[in-house]
């Protein structure tokens, strides 16, 4: 599948392929963690989420002090990140919603191009 993009008056064609491996290296560049201040609970959660660890509101408050973990994660996510929010049962019957960070899909990405393509910003 071809897409084009024009943008700055110039045409220009991609593959679904060209476009995650674009995606793939921007989210690496983007990992420097400049956009949070490392003072902050939400460095705190981005730092945890970005390592691998997937978080609960207990084990949030609990380990990292952050008393509403919602808030942190959609700062996260309008900063670019994947963030995915997962529901189950815990042990006691309790619904308990999981955030961990992942790869966004190749249609999410692809619509990113193609909304950046057609001049649409946040």
């Amino acid at each position: 599948m071809v897409i084009l993009v024009v943008a700055n008056g110039r045409t220009r064609r991609y593959t679904v392929r060209t476009l995650l491996e674009n995606s793939q290296t921007n989210q690496k560049e983007n990992t420097d963690m400049k956009r949070f201040n490392p003072e902050t609970k939400t460095f705190k959660v981005f730092n945890a989420l970005y390592n691998g660890k997937t978080l609960t509101p207990a084990q949030a408050k609990h380990d990292l002090g952050v008393g509403n973990l919602a808030a942190e994660v959609s700062r996260i996510r309008q900063n670019g990140y994947a963030i995915y929010a997962n529901s189950r049962k815990a042990g006691n019957g309790v619904q308990v919603t999981e955030y961990v960070m992942g790869k966004p899909s190749r249609e999410i990405v692809a619509l990113g191009y193609k909304a950046k393509a057609m001049g649409i910003t946040l």
